[in-house]
């Protein structure tokens, strides 16, 4: 058994090997002490409607990360019950939308959403009951804060709530964010503020404080529990005072919530209590001062990869200043037009780099987007940017002729060691170039299982591989 998980993990390209930089994903390296908790019997084997005074140590749990929580975000009550981010949306949603009603302001159905919003807010909005209202973006990537006051105004009497994602999607500080939380608050709206990119707030801003009234928070994301691959998530929400009474409750559980709350958005009480172990090892460990340190570090590393690719790869969206927030949107767009190599291309040769590649055509088609976070060292980024710039001298050497688009190492990556044994060599590039196209590979190399495939065909074209019926009989 030990075997066959290590054949397994030799297979796959994960965050104990290299840097995952997808944007808008901060997938940050999670400490083995961290990950520990989650394997004692005392928290794992615990049902989720165990008396309670038999989870004492959870209540702890809980009642220290609501707490942490509140602080790191100035927000004044905190809900762990959603599963995930988008939960947190709905719950916070459903939050506002049952305040407006207490108030006797049922007709307050409007939502406005950027464009630039992540897919799960409109969708989100929609299943709270919500009218969606498209707000413009600028040429910058930032809200058009003209757009946003003509939509409010428009819809003063059915205002219900504006979603906004600060940093926003496209890696930006919005300026103006504090004047924003004012004109929704005119006219008598409520602000939800994204959480997904807390990443680079934690420590520094907090969203309580500036304006907003209710945010989700991604402790699968910000706070270290792992992020993808199917596991549970936490997407906990935060709230002003004022939502505190409506934030989740549970039927069977009157200590998870508010009597007046909204009723549960999850099965158990405290949703995904399993992980929250991870965070609360975070938090703890870290302290205000490291939380902060890690905040400034994934602002800086993301600013050092831009800086170093701009030249090579334009950077897409940028404040006033030029700098990004904790992440940045490399367009490729061009790129392509010119010479035919695609994100597609970059993100497969990024693999024989030993790299993961970064988020694909999100939010802007045609762009990559790369989130280093705090987790990263200088060497590990030298040897991101280095692969990247390396990769666009492949580029040139399409772009000069040198060799076609269809039959590059960019288009044929990621090359597996049985193309590169074979007898025939076909390629108008080497098998050295194929395999090791920087030095440093030689002495620690990544083998991808399996060759590039035609992933578009396979979405569209299922096939079963499980045995027929009559193979039972």
């Amino acid at each position: 058994m030990l075997r066959y998980l290590r054949r397994l993990a030799d297979r796959d390209l994960a965050l104990d090997r290299t840097m995952i930089p997808l944007g808008s994903c901060t997938m940050k390296l999670n400490a083995t002490a961290e990950m520990l908790p989650v394997t004692w019997p005392e928290f794992a084997h615990v049902h989720p409607f165990a008396p309670l005074e038999q989870a004492q140590g959870y209540l702890e749990i809980f009642h220290d990360l609501e707490r942490m929580l509140a602080e790191v975000t100035g927000y004044d009550a905190v809900s762990l019950q959603p599963n995930a981010g988008s939960q947190g949306e709905y719950a916070g949603l459903l939050a506002i939308r049952k305040y407006q009603v207490a108030r006797g302001e049922v007709q307050r159905d409007v939502c406005l959403i950027p464009a630039s919003a992540h897919g799960t807010n409109a969708a989100s909005a929609t299943m709270a009951g919500l009218r969606v209202v498209v707000v413009a973006c600028d040429e910058d990537g930032n809200i058009d804060l003209d757009d946003l006051k003509a939509r409010a105004v428009q819809h003063s009497e059915h205002l219900s709530s504006v979603m906004v994602t600060y940093p926003s999607t496209h890696g930006v500080f919005e300026e103006q964010i504090v004047d924003l939380c004012a004109l929704i608050h005119e006219h008598g709206g409520q602000v939800y503020l994204d959480g997904a990119n807390l990443n680079a707030l934690v420590g520094l801003a907090e969203p309580g404080r500036f304006g907003a009234d209710v945010s989700h928070l991604n402790l699968h994301k910000t706070f270290a529990i792992p992020h993808g691959g199917g596991g549970p998530g936490v997407g906990p929400v935060g709230v002003r005072a004022h939502l505190a009474p409506f934030l989740p409750n549970h039927p069977m559980r009157p200590e998870a919530g508010p009597a007046s709350g909204i009723g549960p958005i999850s099965a158990a009480p405290w949703g995904s209590a399993g992980v929250l172990p991870i965070s609360w090892m975070y938090m703890t460990m870290m302290g205000s001062s490291g939380l902060r340190d890690a905040t400034r570090v994934a602002i800086l590393a993301a600013n050092y990869v831009a800086a170093r690719l701009s030249a090579h790869y334009p950077v897409l969206y940028s404040g006033r200043n030029g700098l990004v927030a904790h992440e940045c949107i490399l367009d490729l767009r061009g790129i392509t037009r010119e010479t035919g190599v695609t994100v597609d291309d970059v993100a497969k040769r990024l693999i024989d780099y030993g790299f993961h590649a970064p988020t694909m055509s999100f939010p802007v088609a045609g762009t990559l987007m790369v989130e280093p976070t705090e987790s990263e060292d200088l060497a590990e980024l030298d040897r991101f940017v280095d692969a990247m710039i390396a990769i666009r001298g492949e580029i040139s050497r399409v772009a000069a002729g040198e060799w076609p688009p269809d039959d590059s190492p960019l288009r044929n990556a990621p090359h597996v060691a049985a193309d590169l044994m074979a007898d025939g060599w076909a390629h108008p590039y080497s098998r050295d170039a194929a395999a090791y196209p920087v030095p440093g590979l030689r002495t620690a190399k990544y083998w991808a299982p399996v060759s590039r495939i035609d992933g578009a065909y396979g979405d569209r074209n299922v096939v079963c591989s499980c045995p027929p019926l009559d193979s039972y009989e």
